[in-house]
């Protein structure tokens, strides 16, 4: 104690406790990289003070907007699960990887990024390009709107889910789900595929044009 100049073990009983002044809180790595045009909000409050959180737009974003990479750290099983998130795996150096978050720290924001039980509240889709996966906006995203992801529709061969998910509110199960057929389908005129949105048959029939 500086008052009376001696060494305690504890508070100094004639001068009483310090006064403990805390640190600021650091926002998580994933927080800090979260375009100023989205904004987080808590969804839900679980047991434990966990939060549910969603990702919102504070304005309108165009259609084909891209964001990421997503990062993540590769590993060959995944130990962080949540049933709202997609499951992201990636080809590096011939092998298959997941994109494991299992902390705020070892993430991007695009981990908040929920995922969406049906086509019409759908407004991003993952690829895998180069090695890392992006989301690209498949409609202009008017502001106050949720962003939700879906598997584009060859990234959902490679992980063998559906090209599309439609889920129930009260269906709980696990990646990949088991998802019904899309009703009036877009269908390629060139192999027969079927798309659940025009805008999945226009990025396939560009695959078409490639090869030829």
């Amino acid at each position: 104690c500086e008052d009376c100049g001696k060494s305690l073990i504890g508070e100094c009983k004639l001068h009483g406790p310090l006064i403990r002044a805390k640190d600021r809180v650091i926002p998580s790595r994933a927080r800090l990289t979260l375009p100023h045009y989205l904004t987080l909000r808590v969804l839900e409050l679980r047991a434990g003070n966990q939060q549910i959180l969603g990702v919102f737009a504070k304005k309108g974003i165009q259609k084909r907007t891209q964001f990421g990479p997503y990062v993540g750290q590769l590993s060959t099983k995944l130990t962080c699960y949540d049933e709202s998130r997609l499951v992201l795996q990636v080809l590096k150096d011939g092998g298959k990887y997941f994109l494991d978050t299992p902390n705020e720290d070892c993430g991007n924001w695009m981990m908040f990024v929920r995922l969406a039980r049906n086509q019409e509240e759908q407004t991003l889709v993952a690829y895998q390009h180069c090695g890392e996966v992006y989301f690209t906006t498949v409609k202009p995203i008017e502001p106050h709107t949720e962003l939700k992801v879906w598997y584009a529709a060859d990234y959902a061969k490679f992980m063998e889910a559906s090209a599309v998910f439609i889920k129930e509110e009260s269906d709980v199960s696990p990646l990949p789900p088991v998802t019904k057929e899309p009703v009036d389908p877009w269908i390629c005129s060139s192999c027969g595929s079927t798309f659940a949105t025009f805008a999945l048959l226009e990025s396939h029939q560009c695959i078409h044009k490639d090869r030829v």
